[in-house]
């Protein structure tokens, strides 16, 4: 991460500062089972809570890595799953007043359980299971504030609207 003042010319020619905080990629994933959705918790500190969200991260040390790749990595890594079909939802733009980061978001399905391979920093983290209605509830009760799970779920609604029925 790097944060960085740049310099600025408005649109009335006025001169000002914007300051950016500039983040690798990201990918998101959306881990679905029938009307199941996997998720994990851990605590954040810059909320000083603990959160529920999909798996997601980035991968600095590899910051031109597909995004793709980097959702089939992550997926293993914070839950142990594996999917046997992946399919790309959307992208979304984490805070764009305030940072370059982009997320990609991938649905998962026909998915295999295995051991997670977290990192270290990811050592407090649970993962479990919700259905669609518990999500929902989840929602309504403020026990699911991620900006990124939100709008990665919107994004998945409007999927399977199109869906043929």
């Amino acid at each position: 991460m790097t944060v960085r003042e740049d310099g600025i010319r408005r649109a009335d020619g006025s001169e000002g500062v914007y300051g950016v905080v500039d983040k690798p990629t990201y990918a998101l994933v959306v881990p679905r089972d029938g009307d199941r959705l996997h998720l994990v918790e851990q605590f954040r500190y810059p909320v000083g809570e603990r959160r529920w969200e999909f798996p997601a991260g980035t991968a600095p040390d590899r910051a031109d890595q597909d995004p793709a790749e980097l959702a089939v990595r992550e997926l293993a890594e914070e839950t142990g799953l594996s999917a046997g079909r992946m399919e790309r939802l959307g992208t979304l733009d984490a805070a764009p007043g305030l940072t370059s980061q982009r997320g990609h978001v991938y649905l998962a399905t026909e998915l295999t359980a295995g051991p997670p391979r977290r990192e270290h920093s990811e050592q407090d983290m649970r993962a479990a299971w919700f259905t669609h209605a518990e999500f929902d509830d989840m929602i309504a009760r403020g026990q699911i504030t991620d900006a990124q799970s939100l709008a990665a779920y919107t994004l998945l609604r409007l999927h399977d609207a199109r869906l043929p029925r």
